[in-house]
């Protein structure tokens, strides 16, 4: 579990240049998984072993100047409202505009950390035209350069020493979180879950701020329901529905095992549902997609296989996770939800012996073995699942740099077709042997 960091301030001072320059320093980002594309706003970045998720708010904002204003003041309130810090950009070549002084204004209200950074300070004359922004009243600067790094080090160095530890889950119980976009019925799903019986043992503020965690237990099952549905449902922020879903969703979905995405049918498996879907499957959390107000569609006999179509195309190549229709108003399947959902827990924390391995996928790899490169031939030996919290496994072979995605998505096909990892994402390494 990381802290958020988000990186805020008016359009075209640089934020997205920055946020580039600090994911790189990990290629693990962002996947050219199809359907990722949209999250180029969120990334994982780490500095002296320290790891977090920065946001960029750069890319949300459309629109002419006048609903620019409206855009990044909501979108600073969110930030503020979600983040543990938040980097404020300012450029230097401009100096200080009328926007950058609403921004400072939210700002010195927080009780955040909250640091300034100054960007495009590349050369002396503009270190020294850089002293103008403490008139912003937010106490010291950090001068940088996005386009070269210089200065970022300083920046880091601060900002991890006050970043919170990294809280390793207390509980043993697995977590689920109900995420989607706004108004899809995860409040009532929740609460139709609870029921006014509210078979609830505790109440315990998560690790998040105020983000509840229900501890669940009822028809045999034990968990922690995550609620991202009531958190600070804010009047104010009349929802620029992307960023705050996804916002919103980011911190929910890194702190759970399983992610319940509920999205209303009546309204499609659209973008913003597949951007969450997108944000689950790159943090190896098990998934399972259910398709609420399934009683307001209109249906055929064929109704739920050509939706199931439709959602799987929009998810490939990670197709095999469970869809279920549901109608919380009617209280129709809501348990084969939860029920599932405990299904792909157990999935995901699942080990296959390094025997079984061997001996099921060997025989299979020699039947069909990688295609040969340039002449040369990949063997693969030996096959062995990696003590993770998720399911990876390592296939160490003679030639690891010649393995190409397409034989690694057959060699997930196989994993997936005799050990059930249905609801969760599998991570393939080739290794030297």
């Amino acid at each position: 579990m990381s802290a958020i960091v988000a990186i805020v301030g008016r359009p075209n001072v640089g934020k997205s240049t920055f946020f580039n320059r600090l994911i790189q320093r990990r290629e693990a980002i962002v996947d050219a998984t199809s359907g990722v594309t949209r999250d180029r706003h969120y990334g994982k970045s780490d500095w002296n072993g320290k790891e977090f998720t920065l946001i960029d708010t750069g890319g949300y904002v459309l629109g002419s100047d006048d609903i620019f204003e409206k855009e990044i003041d909501k979108q600073v309130e969110l930030a503020i409202d979600e983040a543990d810090a938040i980097l404020f950009m300012v450029d230097v070549q401009t100096g200080i505009t009328g926007m950058d002084q609403d921004v400072a204004v939210l700002l010195r209200k927080v009780k955040k950390p909250v640091f300034l950074v100054v960007n495009k300070v590349d050369n002396a004359k503009r270190t020294d035209d850089a002293v103008e922004f403490y008139n912003l009243g937010l106490g010291d600067y950090y001068p940088v350069s996005s386009i070269n790094g210089s200065g970022t080090g300083d920046l880091l160095d601060a900002l991890v020493e006050i970043l919170p530890d990294q809280e390793e889950n207390k509980t043993e119980l697995p977590r689920f979180a109900v995420v989607g976009r706004p108004n899809a019925g995860k409040s009532s799903f929740i609460n139709a879950l609870i029921g006014e019986e509210r078979y609830i043992v505790t109440d315990i503020a998560g690790t998040t701020r105020d983000s509840i965690d229900t501890t669940y237990n009822r028809f045999g099952f034990e968990f922690n329901l995550v609620d991202t549905a009531g958190i600070r449902r804010k009047s104010k922020v009349k929802e620029d529905l992307e960023f705050y879903s996804v916002m919103r969703s980011i911190r929910a979905i890194e702190h759970c095992d399983v992610c319940l995405l509920l999205f209303d049918a009546s309204r499609g498996f659209d973008g913003q549902v597949e951007n969450i879907f997108w944000l689950a499957h790159r943090n190896n959390k098990g998934i399972v997609i259910l398709a609420n107000k399934w009683d307001l569609v209109d249906k055929d006999t064929h109704a739920v296989k050509a939706y199931t179509q439709k959602i799987k195309q929009a998810i490939e190549p990670f197709t095999d996770v469970p869809i279920i229709f549901m109608s919380v108003t009617n209280k129709q399947r809501i348990f084969k939800a939860i029920e599932t959902a405990v299904d792909v827990y157990k999935n995901r924390s699942k080990r296959i012996s390094t025997r079984k391995l061997n001996d099921t996928l060997l025989p299979i790899i020699e039947r069909t073995p990688p295609p040969s490169y340039k002449g040369k031939y990949v063997k693969i030996k030996y096959i062995t699942q990696l003590p993770t919290g998720y399911p990876q496994f390592a296939f160490f072979c003679n030639l690891p740099q010649y393995v190409k995605d397409a034989y690694k998505r057959f060699l997930e096909n196989q994993i997936r077709e005799y050990f059930d990892f249905t609801g969760v994402p599998v991570t393939i390494y080739m290794r030297k042997k």
